[in-house]
């Protein structure tokens, strides 16, 4: 099922990606945004591409959106750790080469190859950035979205 947003309704979910990631202005006025309900789960579309989806009340965004438009966070992981990262495994700190500090509990973050700077998926943090800098071993970002998962094959 999917149905066209109304003015006002793109105007709070505008709103919301500005409280959310800080991003202004999100959608423009030529947009054609639509909610979807696919598998009891819900999606914000944009001309059709599936920009957003749900998780646990929060806005996460796409890959393929990210691959077009980079405003999340960034955690890069080193080239061993890239393999197992797209295939759905949780972030481990031995893997991280670099993050940015201002990472919150959390919060979602893009996690990039070293080399590319390619998002490989999206992750939710299980400790701020800072917290994340001070350990040394053990899972620190849970991923939510990744290269082939459910959400990722609904996307043209």
């Amino acid at each position: 099922m999917k149905k066209q947003l109304s003015k006002s309704d793109i105007e709070k979910l505008d709103q919301e990606i500005f409280l959310q990631f800080g991003v202004p202005d999100f959608f423009g006025k030529k947009d054609r945004i639509a909610i979807a309900d696919i598998n009891q789960q819900l999606y914000i579309m944009k001309d059709d591409l599936i920009c957003f989806f749900y998780l646990e009340g929060k806005l996460v965004p796409t890959l393929k959106l990210l691959l077009q438009r980079q405003f999340l966070k960034q955690v890069v992981v080193d080239m061993g750790a890239v393999k197992f990262v797209s295939s759905g495994a949780d972030i481990m700190r031995p893997g991280i080469v670099e993050l940015d500090h201002t990472i919150k509990k959390d919060e979602f973050a893009a996690v990039v190859d070293q080399t590319h700077k390619k998002p490989l998926c999206i992750a939710k943090a299980l400790y701020s950035g800072e917290e994340i800098i001070a350990l040394k071993q053990g899972k620190v970002l849970k991923a939510v979205h990744w290269v082939g998962d459910s959400i990722w094959l609904l996307l043209p």
